[in-house]
């Protein structure tokens, strides 16, 4: 029998720590229950394991009972990754023989899948290094500073790569676990776990849900007055060249400088910054998509809605139908 193994974490957790652990053993076990029922065999045995017998979690408000000590399994299949808590360097220092079984179990064949900012606890063990990796939205410039060598790529919501799995923030551990469903039982499985627990199938992006603040965790001044210029002109169009000679440095090395900074080049923050306040404005304002379009300081409304969608993965329109209250009423009644 092939083995699942969940980890519970010991210390630095978070309430998001507890719903990935009892959500991923849940839903896997009813998925080996249809499987059974429908003819298969039970393909996994589903074990949470940690480094002690009752592990706390959320400061002490709720605490799991482990089948296994790490030392007993000698090989197993899929590891779990849950989320952790946002004091990212305790976490890895608090959990290095996790860390140090997980890249044992890795090289042994083993596929792990991280939920959230789990992805930190592997990134810590070196296996994330040169591969694709996602993460909450709102950890990246951390995850960034902390993981220079790992290829974070904040839209995705699920990374797929050489046996290691990630997903994007909070809730959508939910996602992670139908994909991981469906590549280790069938779709047949997924599509009935999907209808009982009642998670959308197939999605595939986390970008509707990322708020923009702006890469500002940096130590360079010069980027730091240029994002500041960049934010308080939304109406214009602005020209890098004249940026960069604002502050007297070549556009070349200010191109450098900024990326470097913020992950994004001056164009794509600016960008960036003026369809977080389009965003906004769609959400709390009965203005049209043209109105909200020349707010941030767009003329060309296919331009404006290919960056849009280019940054959000939806339309305008389909963006405001969601989040715009009234509209929300509206349908409703």
């Amino acid at each position: 029998m092939k083995h699942i193994t969940i980890i519970a974490p010991d210390g630095q957790t978070n309430l998001g720590t507890v719903a990935c652990i009892a959500g991923a053993y849940e839903i896997f076990t009813r998925a080996n229950e249809y499987y059974q029922e429908s003819g298969g065999k039970e393909l996994f045995k589903i074990e949470i394991a940690g480094i002690t017998q009752h592990t706390d979690l959320a400061g002490g408000l709720f605490s799991v009972k482990t089948h296994v000590h790490i030392s007993e399994i000698g090989k197993t299949n899929l590891i779990i990754i849950p989320s952790l808590g946002s004091s990212f360097e305790k976490a890895q220092k608090g959990n290095i023989a996790l860390v140090d079984w997980i890249a044992k179990q890795y090289k042994n064949g083993a596929e792990i899948a991280t939920m959230c900012s789990g992805a930190f606890m592997l990134a810590s063990a070196g296996l994330l290094d040169g591969k694709n990796c996602s993460t909450h939205w709102n950890f990246a410039n951390k995850f960034r500073a902390l993981f220079p060598n790992v290829n974070l790529q904040t839209d995705e919501l699920i990374t797929d790569e050489n046996g290691i799995y990630t997903n994007g923030g909070a809730y959508s551990f939910l996602n992670l676990i139908l994909y991981l469903v469906e590549k280790y039982y069938d779709r047949q499985t997924a599509i009935f776990c999907s209808k009982v627990f009642q998670i959308e199938m197939d999605r595939q992006s986390q970008s509707p849900f990322i708020i923009f603040n702006g890469q500002k965790q940096h130590g360079d001044e010069m980027v730091r007055q240029a994002q500041a210029y960049i934010e308080s002109r939304l109406t214009e169009k602005i020209s890098i060249e004249t940026l960069s000679s604002k502050f007297s440095v070549g556009r070349r090395n200010f191109d450098r400088r900024f990326i470097k900074a913020t992950g994004n080049t001056p164009i794509e923050y600016a960008q960036r910054v003026k369809i977080e306040s389009a965003k906004k404005s769609l959400e709390t304002t009965r203005k049209s998509i043209n109105e909200v379009m020349y707010d941030v300081g767009y003329s060309d409304l296919k331009a404006f809605r290919e960056v849009f969608r280019r940054f959000t993965g939806v339309s305008p329109l389909v963006y405001r139908s969601k989040y715009n209250k009234e509209t929300l009423n509206n349908r409703i009644h």
